[in-house]
């Protein structure tokens, strides 16, 4: 029960000695400011305590008083206290429990005896409460003010580790490598090369990621599927399979469902698929973790994974990385002051945005503010501290998503001025994970990745005045509404937060998981700037000369539109076809193109073979609408309530990042193109290989990839300026994190200690307790043989 108002400071080293030094001085007198304001109300609380003399003094006078006292009692207990508890270690401890409420009453009145005039008075008794509440508020005062520093976090995380290891007798880690794959949900490639250039007299906007890219990172840029939200590439990236995922939500007529890819039931059915698919138990199946992602990629550590969220149990649920983190009260104070202050900050963004009548807006209202503040700190907390420990495990390989970018640039834009913000505050995250990284019991290699970019531009209800829902309904020469409908967003943080809550999924239809009535109509769902239009009524996938006869303008209607770039549909006679405007087709199969230009020329490289991909799954919907898209800015119009939206082609959305240390071999070959979270997947096990002491022999599309590899082909001009990582400060505390065991694990996981390779198809365990052939069992050439001849090679 010691007055926090002097906090221990280690010799601080330059650069930033002085900010250090400041930082401090604030910290300090803030609590003096707070425990003089604590005495001053006990004064006027308590009878037997008081700041004046007995006939009376001005508020100048008690005031006064009051911050002398405060400030003594301060001194003193910086000073006496640790005297105080080297001579009592050998008290017993009932004893010393109340030794120490006596000792610090007797601080306080000799405190109040030091005070060199009008002394105050309090009685043994009330200097005992009084001494007891004061150290209570300056101790919250205190850990409130510590939520950005770094120093003392990284004091602290220093202290855990060494503890845990100690208490678990842990001995020297493994001499090969682990690996972080951090993933910044929705941060496009050239967004990030943004935040890495130091303008004139500024800083980067990420200075972390600054000083790695060139010294000690190469960048590459990848190209996703057509389908480019998280769902699909996040399934692709740690299973190597995202295929029948012809976008964020969809409905499925065999099932007469609406399947949603953030909601758990939806995560976990193509969790289940890929699997099933595969035969593969993903990316994360030897001695990894999954952190706040849709899925567990095999792991046999999980938390806050949506695909599990919905499964009870001890064991395997997802909120129980929350319950370990908030069971530390210096998290839950840290989280919970910067959710407040994550709050407020939305507030009066948005009010501003609203007052300077900014165009493109959306509204902002209603429980957004908590949904993102519940992204940009709850969620970034506690997957952050979810890693470091991890890292302090020993753990072979770790997967993280942060999506607090994502989920603002959806409402804000990409480019905002609230989107940049969020990146700098994200980079000190990533700063903290490289600093545990140089004290874990191995040496890791970090990968950050992201899963798409974000494409900016008003939603298509703002530029035109209806909703695709309405367009469609009026091609079919059904009553359109006069009031539009909103359409949700999709963002991943919305369903996170329910999750987080133990909130049941949402019946609706516009949250998923409800069943159309046959006959309503078309039904019209929404990702990003893709639209599906699906008849519910018609068997099967409905042919475009079946639309032609029963809705005669329909195609015409959507397809001639300013706001629609192209539509897929199948054609009875010529297969997959692509719509544009004036007549215009692409014919997938044949590659002939009729009528005019071709639609999908204005989308770029990529885009037909992505196109044609698609239009292979088995769920794709009667007609799949893509926006229009702006050449020279790459602007779009989202079909749902989002100025920065991905779930399409078009723009930025389609350019994912991968920023990976240049000890790894390059992600891909001299003039190659890395296209396809597939193409992505058979990368990062590649490069899980390359650290395990006897890799795995891959398929033959691991193979070729790592003789792609061979060749470096990034972004070979470096950014300039930024300072170093260890400038940059994070978030707070890191104790009581649990390991939760995935429901993905197929047997006990070894120790920290265990050199692991990246384990295939599912294979029995070895004598050495590594995955080991199956005799009599496809190899992983044969698997892959298997994967394409059921749908073909992935895209690349």
């Amino acid at each position: 029960m010691r007055l926090w108002m002097f906090p221990s400071i280690l010799p601080l080293r330059a650069p930033g000695r002085w900010r250090n030094l400041g930082a401090a001085a604030l910290r300090v007198l803030a609590v003096w400011t707070v425990s003089t304001l604590t005495l001053l109300v006990l004064a006027g609380v308590l009878p037997d305590f008081r700041l004046q003399s007995p006939g009376g003094s001005s508020a100048t006078f008690i005031g006064t008083t009051a911050a002398i006292g405060a400030g003594v009692f301060g001194l003193l207990s910086a000073l006496v206290w640790p005297v105080l508890v080297r001579a009592l270690l050998l008290v017993p401890a009932l004893v010393l429990g109340a030794l120490v409420f006596f000792l610090n009453g007797s601080l306080l009145w000799l405190a109040l005896s030091l005070v060199p005039y009008g002394r105050g008075s309090a009685d043994p008794g009330t200097a005992v409460v009084v001494a007891a509440v004061m150290s209570a508020a300056s101790s919250a005062t205190s850990t409130a003010l510590a939520v950005r520093d770094d120093g003392a976090y990284r004091r602290r995380l220093a202290r855990l580790a060494d503890r845990r290891r100690r208490r678990e007798g842990a001995g020297e880690g493994p001499r090969t490598p682990g690996t972080v794959f951090v993933q910044l949900d929705g941060l496009g490639h050239d967004m990030l090369r943004e935040a890495l250039r130091s303008a004139p007299g500024k800083p980067p906007l990420m200075p972390t990621l600054a000083a790695m890219h060139g010294p000690t990172h190469r960048l590459a840029r990848w190209r996703t599927d057509w389908s480019s939200q998280t769902g699909a590439s996040q399934l692709g990236i740690l299973y190597g399979y995202n295929g029948d995922v012809p976008a964020f939500r969809w409905y499925e007529k065999d099932r007469g469902e609406v399947i949603v890819s953030n909601r758990p039931s939806g995560a976990a059915e193509l969790q289940r698929r890929a699997v099933e698919e595969t035969g593969d138990r993903g990316l994360l199946a030897q001695d990894g973790a999954s952190r706040g992602n849709l899925f567990s990629g095999g792991a046999g550590q999980v938390a806050l994974v949506l695909s599990v969220a919905a499964r009870r149990g001890r064991e395997n649920r997802s909120r129980a990385g929350y319950f370990a983190y908030f069971s530390d009260p210096a998290n839950a104070t840290r989280t919970a002051v910067s959710f407040v202050a994550e709050v407020l900050r939305e507030t009066v963004q948005s009010t501003r945005a609203r007052l300077r009548k900014e165009r493109p807006r959306v509204g902002r209202g209603g429980l957004y503010p908590l949904i993102r503040a519940f992204a940009t700190v709850v969620q970034r907390d506690v997957v952050v501290a979810s890693v470091l420990g991890d890292v302090f495990s020993g753990r072979t390989a770790v997967y993280a998503d942060l999506v607090a970018y994502d989920e603002v640039a959806h409402h804000s834009g990409p480019r905002s001025r609230d989107a940049r913000l969020v990146l700098r505050r994200l980079d000190r995250s990533l700063a903290l994970i490289a600093k545990a990284a140089e004290r874990a019991p191995r040496p890791y290699r970090i990968v950050f990745l992201s899963d798409h970019g974000q494409s900016p531009g008003e939603t298509f209800r703002g530029a035109y005045g209806l909703t695709l829902e309405d367009l469609v309904r009026a091609g079919c020469g059904l009553s359109v509404s006069r009031s539009a409908g909103r359409t949700p967003s999709g963002a991943e943080a919305r369903e996170a937060a329910r999750a987080a809550l133990h909130r049941p999924e949402d019946g609706l239809l516009r949250s998923g998981g409800a069943r159309p009535h046959r006959g309503a109509g078309p039904l019209v769902l929404a990702s990003g700037n893709l639209g599906l239009v699906s008849f519910p009524d018609v068997p099967g996938r409905m042919s475009m000369e079946q639309m032609d006869r029963r809705h005669p303008a329909l195609l015409r209607t959507l397809a001639d539109h300013p706001g629609i770039g192209f539509l897929l549909v199948h054609s009875e006679e010529h297969g997959p076809v692509v719509l544009g405007r004036d007549g215009s087709a692409h014919r997938l199969d044949s590659g002939e193109v009729v009528g005019g230009s071709d639609p999908l020329a204005p989308f770029g490289p990529g885009a037909v073979e992505a196109v044609r991909r698609t239009a292979g799954f088995r769920n794709v919907p009667d007609i799949m609408v893509n926006s229009v898209v702006e050449p020279e800015s790459g602007a779009v119009h989202a079909f749902e309530e989002q100025i920065g939206s991905h779930g399409g082609l078009g723009g930025p959305q389609s350019q994912g990042f991968l920023l990976s240390p240049v000890e790894l071999s390059a992600a891909a070959g001299d003039g190659e193109e890395l296209t396809g979270a597939e193409r992505l997947h058979l990368v990062l096990r590649r490069w899980l290989n390359e650290a395990a002491e006897e890799p795995v022999p891959g398929s033959a599309a691991s193979e070729d990839a790592s003789r792609a590899g061979q060749g470096a082909r990034h972004d070979d001009a470096p950014v300039t300026g930024g300072p170093a990582a260890g400038d940059a400060t994070g978030p707070g505390d890191v104790t009581g994190m649990a390991d939760v065991p995935g429901p993905d694990a197929l047997a006990p996981v070894p120790g920290p200690s265990h050199d692991a390779r990246v384990p295939g198809p599912l294979e029995p365990p070895g004598q050495d307790g590594r995955p080991a052939r199956p005799e009599g069992g496809d190899s992983q050439d044969d698997a892959g043989d298997r994967r394409s001849s059921r749908r073909g090679a992935p895209t690349s």
